[in-house]
């Protein structure tokens, strides 16, 4: 609840700078605030619970949430660090795009952290309704209005879809609390609803992370979105998905049927089949890394078949595709910025012309295909081999074979920066994408090097 209250008084903070005129002090005060929220976050167990005990009706900060929320609210420092050069041609209105990003960051801690689903549902909606203004908030840009009307429509039904769910499972069991709701799940006799509501639960999360066959919304929406909006997306908001899928399943049922495996292991393979194939016809970087990200949501839905001991993987595994991810869209935003698209001949030359840069996305690019030292492959291993002792071969036979279809349109991009001539001359880059991007890029080798930094924040 610490965490909660902090993110939440310096989103307030955030509003009030703009009443003071402290624009070009925000960035940095909100970048120190958040580190400042982190090591509450990572020290909880030294600090006095007494207040957690008053909400536990409500939120229970346990190691699973400790764990994720310190991952969100590093990829929010990034994000809000890249913000900086970003809106620097709308002063006027950074304040009010740091605000988003900030409450964005406790709508995301609530739905990781919720012991009652009317605490995930206002976790949910304060996440969805910001990614909703930052996908449209290029007024003036026909795609933007496009994203942000499309995002809007699709996740207004999948909100309605998991708060249709929500009723059916408080009408069979007569409570809002998991640990209630878990308790009852245990005996038998509960009506044909509690089924059915989490089924609906289940479909409105997979919108969330945008799994086969929920899918058809992500491409255009992280096209037409401006490209911070897109790293957003890409890394934050699809990571608090599947962390918050995890949590319901977990905590509501006992596990899984195996009619409910069959369904997991067939949108899974689908989402990495789909994500790769579709993603290799791509020429606009982000479309790609959209499809991209269908089939990384494919790899993570391989957790679900393992409730009982995946939490610890899934965090791993999270932080290796978002840490990767945050590092490409360090370089796809400089590149890309005063572009008129995001296609793949923009990158050419950048291996000349940019030789960091290129070898922070090339870096990326390969932990997303899961190449070692990258902390990508391991998170793949770890997931392969809970899979397998999950008796779930053919799951991980799938898996295998799409990692080896996403080299192809990695290598596409990786080629066009080595092997292409640049069709621009060599510009001064602003120190704060190198800082971004290598930052990123570390952390996911340093993880990969040493796993345990991160698994052992659950286990």
């Amino acid at each position: 609840m610490q965490t909660l209250i902090a993110i939440s008084a310096l989103g307030v903070f955030c509003l009030l700078a703009e009443i003071f005129n402290l624009r070009k002090a925000l960035v940095p005060v909100t970048i120190v605030g958040l580190l400042a929220i982190l090591g509450i976050t990572l020290n909880l167990w030294s600090i006095d619970s007494s207040i957690d005990e008053q909400y536990k009706s409500m939120i229970v900060f346990d190691k699973f949430s400790a764990g994720f929320s310190s991952l969100f609210i590093i990829l929010t420092i990034f994000l809000i660090a890249l913000s900086h050069d970003v809106y620097k041609d709308h002063q006027t209105k950074i304040s009010d795009f740091i605000t988003i990003k900030v409450f964005l960051l406790a709508g995301a801690v609530a739905m990781v952290s919720f012991s009652n689903l009317s605490m995930f549902f206002i976790g949910i909606e304060i996440l969805s309704i910001a990614l909703y203004i930052l996908a449209a908030s290029k007024r003036l840009d026909l795609k933007s209005n496009e994203a942000g009307m499309k995002y809007f429509l699709m996740g207004s039904f999948a909100s309605g879809i998991i708060l249709f769910g929500i009723c059916l499972i408080y009408g069979a069991t007569g409570y809002f609390d998991v640990a209630e709701i878990y308790a009852l799940s245990q005996g038998a006799g509960l009506p044909i609803w509690f089924p059915i509501g989490i089924t609906l639960m289940i479909i409105g999360m997979l919108f969330k992370i945008a799994a086969v066959p929920f899918h058809f919304w992500a491409p255009d929406v992280y096209e037409g979105s401006p490209a911070i909006t897109t790293a957003l997306m890409s890394t934050l908001a699809k990571v608090v998905a599947m962390a918050t899928l995890y949590k319901l399943l977990s905590g509501l049922t006992v596990g899984l049927t195996y009619n409910f495996e069959i369904i997991i292991v067939i949108v899974s393979i689908a989402s990495m089949t789909v994500g790769n194939i579709m993603a290799l016809r791509q020429k606009n970087v982000k479309r790609m890394l959209a499809f991209s990200g269908i089939s990384h949501a494919g790899f993570m839905l391989m957790a679900l078949l393992s409730l009982t001991n995946a939490a610890s993987t899934l965090l791993y595994y999270t932080s290796a595709y978002a840490l990767a991810g945050m590092a490409s869209f360090a370089v796809i935003i400089y590149v890309t910025k005063n572009k008129d698209n995001e296609d793949i001949i923009n990158f050419n030359g950048l291996g000349k012309t940019n030789p960091l840069l290129a070898a922070v996305l090339t870096a990326s690019l390969l932990s997303m295909a899961g190449i070692p030292i990258f902390s990508g492959f391991f998170a793949k291993f770890m997931l392969f081999t809970q899979t397998i002792k999950a008796e779930y071969l053919v799951v991980v036979i799938a898996g295998v074979i799409n990692s080896i279809i996403s080299v192809g349109y990695y290598f596409k991009l990786i080629l066009a920066m080595y092997t292409k001539e640049a069709t621009e001359e060599k510009q001064a880059t602003p120190f704060v994408y190198y800082a971004v991007g290598v930052i990123s890029i570390v952390l996911n080798i340093i993880i990969g090097l040493y796993p345990s930094l991160v698994t052992n924040l659950i286990n």
